[in-house]
């Protein structure tokens, strides 16, 4: 039998995603990223019928995915952040796996976290800054 306050329960309950190595909850740590499509194979991977994906691609230039994202969660165990590629799926039940790189050119608004290519070490650690230091900033170039 259930307790009464389980019966009455009306707000949301956790969203059920754990660490693929130790099978702890993670913690969410940033906002959710939508994701979309902007070719016809991208949707058909998903389920839609050919006819209708070239007609969505073909009407919008992007299509955005429900129920997918990308995520930022928090282990407790492992004490480190993760990106994940988040699915809901049917009965409120969901399906987290690590994010593959490609999907970073889909997310909407998401910066990669392994940065950009073309731009150089010292402009990384220039833009993380929080405060400004004016020339002391420039003494580790010698």
């Amino acid at each position: 039998m259930q307790k009464r306050c389980d019966r009455n329960r009306k707000r949301s309950k956790r969203r059920s995603i754990y660490c693929r190595i130790h099978g702890c909850y993670l913690h969410s740590v940033s906002q959710k990223y939508p994701i979309y499509a902007d070719r016809a194979e991208q949707l058909q991977e998903r389920g839609i019928s050919r006819k209708y994906a070239l007609l969505a691609v073909a009407g919008q230039t992007t299509v955005t995915l429900s129920g997918e994202w990308l995520e930022e969660f928090w282990c407790d165990q492992c004490q480190a952040k993760e990106w994940y590629h988040v699915r809901r799926l049917e009965g409120n039940r969901y399906e987290a796996t690590l994010a593959p790189s490609e999907l970073w050119q889909q997310a909407i608004g998401v910066i990669n976290p392994k940065g950009n290519p073309s731009v150089s070490e010292f402009t990384r650690k220039i833009a993380r800054q929080t405060t400004y230091q004016g020339v002391k900033d420039f003494n580790c170039i010698k």
